[in-house]
Order: structure tokens, then C-alpha cells, then sequence
């Protein structure tokens, strides 16, 4: 199931009244929770819950490495289109890096550890640049292009929305 998929099921859900949707697919089970007492978006009053479950035994903590989606060229495709997790900047020359998911943003894998990233690092495509917890899954997100980190965005241990801008990158 692809992002805006599930995008457009949340907005339907959040429209529609429904108390509880639930889905399951071989690759990821998704129950959507219409309440009044719940998180909401800032938009709508419901609360997502999203990571994939898979067969086989569970463990406590799993680390599921999210890769996210590329950069797509205007040449190849005819005309200009964004992905929903990085989009250039109208003004700049930067990239931002946006949250693939819903869920708690973490600059390290443990409290104590160094940070994945910091600003001015180099980047590579599929290095690790944070863990995003969503129902006690730490979804590791790799970097998708090659560049240098000019701002970090959210604050550690902070709840980020899907789509939520977490870095500013200068390609290279």
C-alpha cells in the first residue's frame, strides 16, 4: 500500500464518521481510530496507527529500516512532480527531508548514544539520519540523496506528523 493511499483512507475515515477502520494486507496492518479523546493531526481528530506487521515471532523493540522514496527527474518524467518525503525548496538550493510516518522522532538509537546526523555532516544514500517510534517500532529512515545537513528541524524526542519537514539538505 502506497503513502497516498493510506493518506486518502485517513481522510476518509476522519470524513465519514466512522469510529475504527482496520486493514491487513500481507505487507502492513493499519487501524485508523476516529476520538474526540485521541491525538489528532492538527487537522481532523483521529489517530493513526501504522507500522507493517509481519508473520513471525515479535520482538519487543524491531528496527524496520524505512528507505524513502527518491528524487525524481523532471527530464525522465515529462513535468515537475514531488515526493511526499523530500521536495526541493522554492527560495534555496536545500532539500528537505519530511517524515515518512507518524511517531516519535529520536536523533539517536539510545539516549546517551551520538546522534545519527548533525548539521554539517555529510550524507550518503542509505545512511541512517534518525529512528521515527511508532508503536513501540523504531523505524530506522535512511537518507535518500547525497549532501550535507544545513538545519536539523525537530527537536529530539519530539512527535512529528507524516509529511513533517525533519531536515534542510544541501545536495552535493
Amino acid at each position: 500500500m502506497k503513502l497516498n493511499e493510506i493518506q486518502e483512507l485517513i481522510k476518509f475515515v476522519a470524513k465519514s464518521g466512522v469510529e475504527e477502520v482496520e486493514l491487513e494486507t500481507k505487507e502492513i496492518k493499519i487501524k485508523i481510530r476516529s476520538s474526540s479523546k485521541g491525538k489528532t493531526n492538527g487537522n481532523g481528530d483521529y489517530t493513526m496507527i501504522s507500522p507493517a506487521v509481519m508473520s513471525g515471532p515479535v520482538s519487543p523493540v524491531a528496527h524496520t529500516p524505512i528507505v524513502m522514496p527518491t528524487l525524481t527527474n523532471v527530464a525522465e518524467n515529462g513535468g515537475a512532480e514531488k515526493t511526499p518525503a523530500v521536495e526541493k525548496q522554492n527560495n534555496a538550493s536545500y532539500v528537505t527531508i519530511k517524515s515518512p510516518m507518524i511517531g516519535t522522532f529520536y536523533r539517536a538509537s539510545e539516549p546517551g548514544k551520538p546522534a545519527f546526523v548533525n548539521v554539517g555532516d555529510e550524507l550518503a544514500a542509505g545512511k541512517v539520519i534518525c529512528v521515527i517510534e511508532a508503536m513501540k517500532l523504531f523505524n530506522e529512515i535512511e537518507a535518500e540523496i547525497k549532501g550535507r545537513i544545513v538545519k536539523v528541524l525537530v527537536d529530539d524526542a519530539s512527535p512529528v506528523e507524516y509529511d513533517q519537514p525533519l531536515f534542510l539538505v544541501e545536495p552535493i
